[in-house]
């Protein structure tokens, strides 16, 4: 069983501190957590509100507006569901002594990054080069 991590209800990691020390992974294990449950609330939400919502509409054009809406409500939950995913592996690498480090250069990412983005797996600039990668074979 893992010891209990204290961490100062105004805590931010520091540059100054030694890279993912129990602090810092405490600081990003339950900013994930936090994150994963705001949205599993969210997903409730509307699940809920999809199925109050199922009612008819004599309108026509109200219930082509009614079905968009719904559309556009279940593509943005489909995202937040593959979020949930990243969390959740975030959430493993935290486990096993990974996180903060990118999984292509095995450099630490930036804490400025990693505050912004806790999902992150590349450092900016090894996130830059995939991308431009990408972007050129996409043009092929």
């Amino acid at each position: 069983m893992k010891s209990e991590v204290f961490l100062p209800e105004d805590y931010r990691p520091a540059e100054d501190e030694p890279f993912m020390n129990p602090q810092q992974l405490e600081y990003f294990r339950r900013k994930l957590v936090a994150w994963r449950q705001e949205l599993l609330d969210g997903s409730r939400e509307t699940i809920e509100g999809l199925q109050d919502g199922t009612r008819a509409i004599p309108d026509v054009a109200d219930r082509a507006s009614e079905e968009t809406d719904r559309s556009l409500e279940l593509r943005t939950r489909d995202r937040q569901r593959k979020l949930v995913s990243k969390i959740d592996a975030a959430l493993r690498r935290i486990e096993e002594g990974e996180f903060g480090y990118c999984e292509r250069t095995g450099e630490p990412i930036s804490l400025k990054r990693l505050d912004a983005r806790p999902i992150a797996t590349m450092t900016l600039e090894a996130q830059e080069r995939h991308e431009r990668r990408e972007r050129v074979h996409r043009d092929d």
